[in-house]
Order: C-alpha cells, then structure tokens, then sequence
C-alpha cells in the first residue's frame, strides 16, 4: 500500500501510465554557428510559441484552468528570462543551452529574492521542457497516449497537463509531489478526477501495474484483487448515497443556515456550481477576463462576463482583479525595484498604483447587476489595515454598489478584524493565502505541505477574532479558501461563527451532508477542541471526536 494526501474525492481502479517524454538537458560546452541574431530570434520565438500554446489550452479548458495556463504563458514572456536569453546567446550559446541556461539564473535569483515564484518548480521547469523540446525538434512533454483509461502517476503535473486531461479516458492521478492546495489539487476537485499527491513511491510503480486509487483517503494499492476494488466502489457508492441530502439550503441538523457557495473561474463554471446545488457564488474570480492579455479588457467585454454569473444565482461574492506576485499582467508591470512580489505591489496594491483599471471594474460590475434582483458583493484581495478598507468601500459606493467588503489573507487583517468590521459591509476568509503568510510557507511546496494544513491551531486562531468581529458588527464572515470544502473542518468553521462556505462545485454534497448530521452545538464543541490542540493532528482528531455523524457517511 502507498500512501499520499488524498486531495480530489472518489475511487478508480485502473492501469498505471507513468509521464515520461522528459526533455534532455541541452549539452553544455557548445557554441552557435556565429549568427547570435537568428540564434536569438530563433530563442525567442520558441518561448513565444510555448507561451501561445499555453493561453491556447486554457482557453480550450475554461475555469480555473484558463487563470493558471494564462499565468504560465506570462512566465514565458517573462522579459527579464528573454533578457539572460539574449545575454547567453551573445555569449555564444546556442539557443536550447542558452533557454536552459537563462530558467536557472531565473531561479537562482528568485530564490535568493525569496520570490513567491520560485518553489513553483512545475510551472517553471513546465515552460523550460517545452521551449527546450521546441528548439531541439522534439515532441514536448506531457500526458502519455493510451487506447484505454489510465491511472496517471508523475513526478508533478504542470497545470498545462492538468487542464486537458479528458475524465474518460484518466481515471485518476497520483504524484510524488505537490500540495492540498497546489494548482493540481485545485484542478482535480474542479474536474471530478480522483486524486492523491505527495505519494512519494508513486514513481517506482512499473508502467502497466493495476492500481486501486482512493483520493479521499489517500491510499494507492498496486495490484488490488477483484474482490478489493469490488469492495472499494461499493463503500465509494455508498457514501455517495449517505451524502445524498438534496441540494437545498445548507444548514446543521438543528436548522442554522449555513449557505453552501461555488467558487468559479468565470461563465463556464455556472453549470457544474449549479448542478451541485450551489446557492450562490462566494468566490468569483475576475482574474480569467485579464490574464494572458496585453491590454486591459474593456467594460463592456467585462460587464457582459458579469452578467452570466449574475444572471444565474441569487448570490454572487465578486473579487475584483487579483494580480501581481504569481498572477502577472502584461499591462500592469511591477515597480523594477520590486524584490520579493509576494510581499509587494498585489492585489489591491496593485490597483493603487493603477485606479483607472479598478474603477473601470467596478464602474462594469455594477451596470453589469443592473435590474437584476442579484444580491451583488464586491471584495477586495489582500487588504491589510483600516485605510485600506476605507479607500476600498468608497470606491465601490462612488461606482454605485452597496455591499463592498474585503478578504482577510493577511494576519495583520485578521488580528485588528474589529477595525476593518467598522468599514466593511463583510469578510470573506481566504485560508490559503492566510495559511500562507501566518507560516512563511509557499503552498506550493510539498515539502512544507504541514504549513498549509488548514487544521493548524495557529491558522483557525486567525480564522477565529475575525468571525467574532463580524458578528460583533452585524456582518457576515464567509470562508472562500479550500478549507470550507473539508467537511469536518467546514462543521468547525461553522463552529466559529463562519457565516458561509464557498469552495470547489463538487465539494459542495460532503459538506452539505456533514453540517446536515450535525447540530450547531456540537460544531461548537468541535471548534474549541479544535483550537485545544497543539498541532493539526491533534485539532482535526479533536474535532472528529465531537462530531459523531462523519463516519456513518464516510466522510
């Protein structure tokens, strides 16, 4: 049995198929023939096809997809990289060593900055294989071929493998590498595929070798008998039928309501949020109108964007633009003394250094909402104090909309809550990000995957003061981070004082299940075990214990 972090629920039984197509490292040691002009453009039109082809499968996958693919495209327009390009090849390196060349000084320095970037090993090295495998004639890296469906096992996967993968014929994933809340575990939740990650065995299982993957649990069994993978989908069918309460309002045993939101990319997402009876959206992301682009997109394209979310729910929660860090846009660069983005110019910071692209936001949400009985909020990314709350909410009620809120990713915004309750019409957690910064660990390292467990004591300790702020001000305090689509943890959150939960479509039946078996009493009694604890371990098995109605459901 190996064994991983399950991150995308349901069981597949399956042939492994492991990645292979890995791109040699271009020899070192040789020169180009002389012409250090063609052998640039030769350099450059290689990372700008690679680029091209990017934004192209992501406008193919839609969703979140189409955000994360976008962003990789930026990475290989990067004009700092095409820069170390041009500098190797004047050098005299040919044009595949000086692209290899040119991603390791990329790293290299990033590292050093302490950039947000740099442990994002998959993207990066993603772009490197294919603009590498372009030069050098080769076919680029990515999901092998198969005449049947497959268990797919790699190292990683690039979200340009991710966002293609055709449910019919790959059963599941498992990889070596990766986090709960890496851009893969998001894709796979998004997509319905099984999924486990950090199985750090996985690559020694041979090609071909029948495999039993479970993604809620996490266990990978190379050659299961027919009697254990019988078994298996018939305990994966029967959760499936415990958790099959309606797709009615969310609320706990008891009848306190907890509305159950989607989290989506754009108007491709409406479908599967609605079918998994999401109430509303409680976490639109703007970012898949802008990334990828030169320009600006317009109002008008914006508001037309808008308004098919809009037109769909009852309840929708707007984030506006999201960008800087590992989201970079063409046409908003980043001041060029900037050293470590994650911790400069992003999000709302960004748009203080660019108004006209936020008020032309906000001026389009709201003609967008326009005679539709939608309740429309608006949130800001990334604020940090009172100011900025301030500046933020006057600025939606000057473009015409009446609920302007903020995200609370930041510890700095989760300890002074109350002062931000003032200004605020309400609060929507973000416990990536949160997690993120309260422990100096990129969510993206596997190796540092203990960090964004959102059961640690410390996270939920910031999770807390802000949901009693709120309440204490008579404002709602949603959670939109992947944590609301743990069941437990969405019984604690609740628990807390969360208001809403707001996660990925098909997370949306467990933890509808899971407040429905439980009173909101004994949420709060897992709450405070939870926050009892001295670990993760410890608050989830804590909380667990307080709530009895989990394991009938399997959940």
């Amino acid at each position: 049995m190996l064994r991983g972090t399950g991150v995308s629920p349901g069981v597949a039984a399956g042939p492994v198929r492991v990645m292979t197509g890995a791109v040699p490292e271009p020899p070192a040691g040789r020169r180009h023939a002389g012409d250090a002009d063609a052998e640039r453009d030769r350099a450059l039109a290689a990372l700008e096809t690679v680029g091209a082809d990017l934004e192209e499968r992501g406008a193919r996958a839609g969703g979140e997809a189409r955000d994360v693919l976008a962003a990789q495209a930026m990475m290989a327009r990067d004009p700092g990289l095409a820069g170390v390009v041009t500098d190797r090849i004047a050098e005299g390196l040919p044009a595949p060593r000086a692209v290899f060349e040119a991603f390791n000084v990329f790293h290299a320095a990033l590292s050093r900055a302490g950039e947000y970037m740099a442990a994002r090993a998959a993207d990066l090295d993603d772009i490197r294989d294919r603009a590498v495998a372009f030069l050098l004639g080769m076919p680029a890296p990515g999901v092998p071929d198969s005449d049947e469906p497959f268990v797919l096992v790699a190292r990683d996967l690039a979200p340009a493998d991710t966002a293609l993968l055709d449910p019919s014929k790959v059963l599941a994933f498992v990889t070596r590498d990766g986090g709960p809340t890496s851009h893969t575990a998001i894709l796979a939740r998004a997509m319905g595929v099984p999924a486990v990650v950090a199985c750090g065995d996985c690559l020694e299982l041979p090609d071909g070798t029948m495999v039993l993957v479970d993604g809620t649990s996490g266990e990978v069994r190379p050659d299961p008998t027919e009697q254990e993978t019988a078994a298996a989908h018939a305990a994966a069918e029967a959760r499936a039928a415990a958790l099959d309460v309606g797709t009615g309002p969310g609320a706990t045993a008891d009848g306190h309501r907890v509305p159950l939101l989607a989290n989506i990319g754009g108007p491709k997402d409406i479908e599967a949020a609605l079918s998994c009876g999401a109430e509303g959206v409680g976490l639109f992301r703007t970012e898949f109108l802008f990334l990828g682009r030169t320009t600006a997109p317009s109002e008008e394209e914006q508001e037309a964007a808008y308004r098919a979310v809009l037109e769909a729910f009852p309840h929708v929660v707007v984030r506006t633009l999201d960008a800087g860090a590992d989201k970079p846009l063409a046409f908003l660069p980043p001041p060029d003394d900037e050293p470590n983005p994650a911790l400069g110019e992003r999000g709302l910071r960004l748009m203080h250094s660019h108004p006209g692209v936020l008020t032309g936001q906000l001026r389009a949400l709201a003609r967008a909402a326009a005679g539709l009985d939608t309740e429309l909020r608006v949130m800001a990314p990334m604020v940090a104090d009172v100011a900025e709350t301030r500046s933020f909410v006057a600025a939606c009620r000057a473009a015409g909309l009446s609920s302007a809120g903020v995200m609370i990713e930041i510890p700095a915004a989760a300890l002074r809550a109350a002062d931000l309750a003032a200004e605020a019409d309400f609060f929507s957690l973000g416990t990536n990000d949160l997690a993120q910064y309260a422990f100096a660990a990129d969510r993206q390292i596997s190796g540092l995957a203990r960090f964004q467990d959102p059961w640690q004591p410390a996270l939920l300790d910031l999770v807390a003061p802000a949901a009693r702020a709120a309440t204490a001000a008579g404002k709602d305090c949603g959670v939109c981070g992947e944590a609301a689509g743990d069941p437990a943890l969405a019984c604690v959150l609740t628990g807390l004082g969360v208001t809403s939960l707001s996660m990925s479509a098909r997370s949306l039946p467990r933890v509808r299940a899971a407040l429905a078996a439980h009173t909101l009493d004994q949420c709060r009694r897992a709450a405070e075990a939870a926050l009892r604890a001295t670990d993760a371990d410890g608050a989830r098995t804590g909380a667990r214990a307080e709530l009895p109605g989990l394991e009938p459901l399997g959940l």
